[in-house]
């Protein structure tokens, strides 16, 4: 992966910590020349007038409140800027964060999106947001999602599918394990590869012949689930400590995985077949991305073209 300019997304709601900013800082040490645009949009409904109470004053104040965050943008990319990177600003006024953000990636043309998860609900977890899945579903560049950044990336790991079960298609593995292996090699971690299923619970085998011999059962679909995954990693030359089959529900199995391999990036394929459908669709996509204790890159498939680009 060829990361030479970054688009940073950076919260208007937060005076200091920036997390996705501290991430490019550190990326931007391991890809020599690489650039960054700092992305701010923010809305505040009390400037928002609507068609019949516009107003010159509210267009004022919209504008007087652009240049602040401009003023705070400039300041962001001065350390930057003294260490010898080249930082460009961009602050606009806008409703749909989302909407904004996709306008930014076709005017920039980025090699990569960084945009920081928020703590919600009163466990102050790191949940996505509606604007994070918007993003999923449509941004056409690698989004890079910042829940810790704090430290080095010290392992990266590929979520395949060698057996394309959830209609993911093969040549989306071989590109997730290729940026995968990029990023390692770049940023000098451990890279791995980890494939997740899930066979018929017991409690739910209704056949007859699984239910009387459901041991030979699961063994069968562990021994073909683990030769995809061994034959996937032989062909893309993965060490065999590399190479991690695990088994239950992903949104449970993966997290857990993380957290005891101490995972600091996990890279995932997001695919989106028409602008009905959208990507990562279900409850189990929406609990693993929400629980993965790391930081998630999602990649489309090659050719991938955003089904509902935005309009003025």
């Amino acid at each position: 992966m060829n990361i030479q300019h970054m688009l940073v997304v950076i919260d208007p709601n937060s005076e200091d910590d920036q997390p996705d900013l501290r991430r490019a800082e550190n990326l931007v040490a391991h890809f020599s020349g690489a650039r960054i645009t700092l992305f701010l949009c923010d809305y505040n409904a009390a400037l928002d007038g609507g068609i019949l109470f516009d107003s010159k004053g509210l267009e004022q104040a919209r504008e007087s409140l652009i240049a602040h965050h401009s003023q705070r943008l400039e300041k962001m990319a001065r350390p930057l800027r003294q260490q010898g990177v080249s930082v460009d600003i961009q602050a606009v006024w806008g409703k749909r964060l989302d909407r904004h953000v996709l306008r930014a990636v076709q005017e920039h043309k980025p090699d990569l999106v960084l945009k920081t998860t928020h703590h919600r609900s009163a466990l102050k977890r790191l949940l996505l947001t509606n604007s994070d899945w918007q993003l999923i579903r449509h941004c056409e560049a690698p989004l890079w999602l910042v829940k810790r950044a704090d430290g080095e990336m010290t392992d990266i790991c590929a979520s395949v599918d060698p057996l394309h079960e959830a209609d993911k298609p093969a040549a989306l593995d071989l590109k997730l394990i290729a940026i995968a292996r990029s990023l390692s090699e770049s940023v000098k971690s451990r890279m791995h590869i980890a494939h997740c299923y899930n066979p018929l619970p017991r409690t739910l085998a209704f056949d007859a012949s699984i239910v009387v011999d459901y041991d030979s059962y699961a063994s069968e679909i562990r021994k073909r689930h683990g030769e995809a995954l061994e034959t996937l990693a032989n062909e893309n030359d993965i060490a065999p400590s590399s190479r991690h089959l695990l088994t239950g529900y992903p949104e449970e199995a993966i997290p857990e995985f993380i957290e005891k391999q101490g995972i600091s990036l996990l890279v995932m394929g997001a695919i989106s077949r028409s602008r009905i459908d959208t990507a990562l669709l279900g409850h189990t996509a929406e609990r693993l991305l929400d629980d993965c204790p790391c930081d998630v890159l999602v990649i489309k498939p090659e050719g991938f073209v955003d089904p509902s680009k935005p309009t003025d």
